[in-house]
C-alpha cells in the first residue's frame, strides 16, 4: 500500500559520538507533525537514491512540532545510515506517519533494556515514565561511555545504570541481577545488535520470564528457527483471498517482492520482518514464520508477515 510522505527539514544536527548524528526534524510547511506513543519509529526517505529506512523517535511524545532521530554510521548497512550522516541543517528529507509495534505494555513496573544505538526507543519511553511518574529502570550497555550518544543526558537520572565494556567489571550488566526472576506485575523491553539481544532475551528465558512479558525491537531479524525436517527455501503458492490470484514463490523469492512484481498493491515498509508494516491474516495452509515482530499470540492467531515469512505446505491463502 502506498505510504503517504511529508517533506520534512533538519532543524539541527548534533554529532555526540564519531559514528551518531542526532537530527531535529520538522515539516517543511511549518505544520504540525503526527502525535505518537513512546516506542514508535518512522520511516525515512533519503539521499539520491530514495533509500526508505526506519528509526526511532527518541525524543519526548507530544512534542508535535520536531521529531528527534539519532542514526548510527554503521559499515555495514545498506546505504541508509550513510545517507542520513550526509545530510546537514537545511537539508530536507521525506517521512513516514509514525507506526508502533513497541509500545509500553500496561502493567505496573518497566525494565528497559538498551545495547548501544537500542537506545532510541527506549530513551523515549524513560521520558514518557518520567512524565507520568511511572515505575521503570532503564540499564544503557555501550562499548564505551565515549560511544553512548545520551549518557550526558541520561547520568543523573536515578533511575538509569550506565553500563560499559570497558570499565570495572562490577559495572557491566548482570541480569540475574539487574533483572532477577519474573514478576507479575512487570514487563522487560529490550532493543540493540543482535547479540545484546540474543543475550538479554536468552538470559531472560533462564531466568523465568515468560514470553508474554519480553517486548523486543531488533535492526535486523533474527536467524530463522526452522523447525526439524522443514524445508529452508522450497517454493509454494500463495493465493489472494479477495481475487482468487495465485502466485508461485520459488525458492530464492519473498511473497512480498512477487506480489509486488505483479502489480498486487501489498502493505510494507522494512522488508526485514521487523516492523510489522506488511502483516497480514494467514486463512489457509500452514506458515513459516521468520519475522522477528510477531508475538506467539499472534502467530497462533494467524497473523503473517509476507516479506519474511514463507510456507510450510504447498498453498498459503492470505487475506490480501
Amino acid at each position: 500500500m502506498t505510504t503517504t510522505w511529508t517533506e520534512s527539514v533538519v532543524v539541527t544536527r548534533q554529532d555526540p559520538t564519531p559514528r551518531i548524528a542526532v537530527f531535529e526534524l520538522a515539516r517543511a510547511d511549518g505544520a504540525e507533525l503526527w502525535d505518537y506513543e513512546p516506542g514508535a519509529h518512522i520511516d525515512v526517505m533519503a539521499g539520491a537514491d530514495g533509500l526508505i529506512r526506519q528509526y526511532s523517535l527518541c525524543g519526548p511524545a507530544g512534542v508535535r512540532k520536531q521529531y528527534r532521530l539519532a542514526v548510527l554510521n554503521e559499515q555495514a548497512s545498506r546505504g541508509g545510515s550513510r545517507a542520513m550522516h550526509a545530510l546537514a541543517e537545511g537539508d530536507t528529507v521525506r517521512i513516514s506517519a509514525p507506526r508502533n509495534r513497541f509500545g509500553l505494555a500496561p502493567v505496573r513496573r518497566h525494565v528497559l533494556l538498551a545495547g548501544g544505538i537500542g537506545i532510541t526507543p527506549l530513551l523515549a519511553m524513560s521520558l514518557a515514565l518520567d512524565a507520568a511518574g511511572g515505575d521503570y529502570h532503564l540499564h544503557y550497555c555501550a562499548r564505551t561511555r565515549a560511544e553512548a550518544a545520551f549518557a550526558t543526558e541520561l547520568q543523573n537520572n536515578p533511575r538509569v545504570s550506565l553500563h560499559f565494556d570497558d570499565e570495572p567489571a562490577g559495572q557491566r550488566l548482570d541480569l540475574a541481577r539487574d533483572l532477577g526472576p519474573p514478576q507479575s506485575d512487570t514487563a522487560l523491553y529490550a532493543c540493540g545488535p543482535g547479540g545484546f539481544m540474543d543475550h538479554v532475551l536468552g538470559r531472560a528465558a533462564e531466568l523465568g520470564w515468560p514470553p508474554s512479558a519480553l517486548h523486543k525491537e531488533r535492526f535486523s531479524a533474527a536467524a530463522a528457527d526452522l523447525q526439524d525436517g522443514a524445508p529452508a527455501s522450497g517454493a509454494f503458492t500463495v493465493r489472494l483471498a479477495s481475487t482468487g490470484a495465485e502466485y508461485r514463490i520459488g525458492g530464492e523469492e519473498t511473497i512480498l517482492d512477487v506480489l509486488l512484481d505483479n502489480g498486487v498493491d501489498a502493505p510494507y515498509s522494512c522488508r526485514q520482518g521487523i516492523c510489522g508494516e506488511c502483516v497480514v491474516r494467514v486463512l489457509a495452509g500452514e506458515p513459516d514464520h521468520r519475522d522477528d515482530v510477531l508475538t506467539d499470540a499472534e502467530r497462533a492467531d494467524g497473523m503473517f508477515t509476507l516479506c519474511s515469512s514463507r510456507a510450510r505446505s504447498p498453498h498459503l491463502e492470505v487475506d490480501l
